[in-house]
C-alpha cells in the first residue's frame, strides 16, 4: 500500500493551490483549517477552485484529506456561550466539508476546565449528536490529546466514552498524535506496535484514520504537548519510522505538524520518512 505522507498548508490562496503546494513538497495528502486556526472566521465556498483540488487529487493519486478545526473550540467548556460556538462553527464545517465529499473532519475534544471528565465526555458527546446527520459523506476524527490541563482525550478509554455515547458512531474515528500519545504516556518510543494493540483493544483498530506524526520535546509522559522536528526530540527518528512503517498506518493519512519555518522543512521531513 501507499504511504499518504504531507503537512498542514495554508488554504489562504485557495483549495487547488494547496494541491499544488503538496505536490511540490512530495506530499500526496495534507492537513488544512476549515477557517481561522485562533478565530471563527471562514472564507466563502468556491465550487470551481474545490472541483479544481478534487481532479488533482484524482490525477496524483492523493489519500484522504484532514481537515482540522480551530483551535479554539472547546464543546467541553464550563461556560455555554464557549460551547455554543463550538456547535455552531462546527455545524457549517461540516456542511461545508460536503463539497469535498468523503475527507475527514478532525478536532481536538476540548478541556472540561474542572467540571470532571465525565462531564466533559458528556458535553462533547452532545455537540457532536446535535451537528451530525445520517447522509453526511464525513467522518470525524476525535484527536488524541497530551493530557495538558484538563483536556479530554488523554486516554484511548476518554475517546472510547465519547464513541459510545454517539449516535451516529459509525461515522467517527481517530486521528492519533505521535507526540500527544507518548506525552500522555504512551510508549511510542519503544514499543509503538504495543501502543496500537491497546488501542485496538479499547477502541478498535478499524477507528484509526490519520496520524499527526511529530517528534517531541518532552520525554514520555510529560503532558506537555510540545512539538519537534522529526528525529530532533525525545522519540527519535527511529521510532518515527516505525510508525509511518506500520502495517496498521501504511495507507492512513500521515500528516506533519512539526515547527517548521519553511515548506522545504517539510519536503525533507517527508522525504526521510517516505
Amino acid at each position: 500500500m501507499e504511504k499518504y505522507l504531507g503537512c498542514h498548508l495554508s488554504s489562504s490562496d485557495g483549495f487547488e493551490a494547496m494541491g499544488k503546494a503538496a505536490l511540490s513538497i512530495g506530499a500526496n495528502t495534507f492537513a488544512f483549517f476549515t477557517r481561522n486556526p485562533r478565530g471563527g472566521k471562514a472564507k466563502s465556498i468556491d465550487e470551481a477552485d474545490i472541483q479544481a483540488l478534487i481532479k488533482l487529487m484524482e490525477d496524483n493519486k492523493f489519500g484522504k484529506l484532514v481537515a482540522h478545526a480551530p483551535y479554539t473550540f472547546n464543546p467541553c467548556s464550563a461556560k455555554e456561550s464557549v460551547r455554543e460556538f463550538a456547535r455552531t462553527c462546527m455545524a457549517d464545517d461540516l456542511k461545508r466539508m460536503e463539497y469535498l465529499p468523503g475527507n475527514y473532519y478532525n478536532f481536538h475534544p476540548g478541556s472540561h476546565v474542572g467540571q470532571g471528565v465525565e462531564a466533559g465526555v458528556q458535553m462533547i458527546v452532545d455537540t457532536l449528536n446535535e451537528v451530525m446527520w445520517e447522509d453526511q459523506q464525513t467522518v470525524i476524527l476525535l484527536e488524541t490529546m497530551a493530557g495538558k490541563g484538563s483536556e479530554v482525550g488523554r486516554k484511548f478509554e476518554e475517546l472510547r466514552a465519547i464513541i459510545d455515547g454517539v449516535e451516529l458512531k459509525y461515522k467517527l474515528g481517530v486521528c492519533l498524535d505521535t507526540c500527544h500519545v507518548s506525552d500522555a504516556g504512551y510508549n511510542v518510543k519503544y514499543d509503538f506496535a504495543g501502543v496500537l494493540d491497546e488501542f485496538d483493544r479499547i477502541i478498535g483498530i478499524d477507528r484509526l484514520k490519520a496520524l499527526h506524526i511529530n517528534d517531541s520535546k518532552n520525554p514520555t509522559g510529560a503532558a506537555k504537548d510540545r512539538h519537534e522536528k522529526i528525529g530532533e526530540g525525545e522519540i527519535g527518528l527511529e521510532a518515527m519510522l516505525t510508525v509511518v512503517n506500520n502495517p496498521n498506518v501504511i495507507g492512513l493519512p500521515c500528516i506533519l505538524e512539526t515547527p517548521q519555518d519553511s515548506l522545504a522543512g517539510y519536503a525533507a521531513e517527508i522525504e526521510k520518512l517516505r
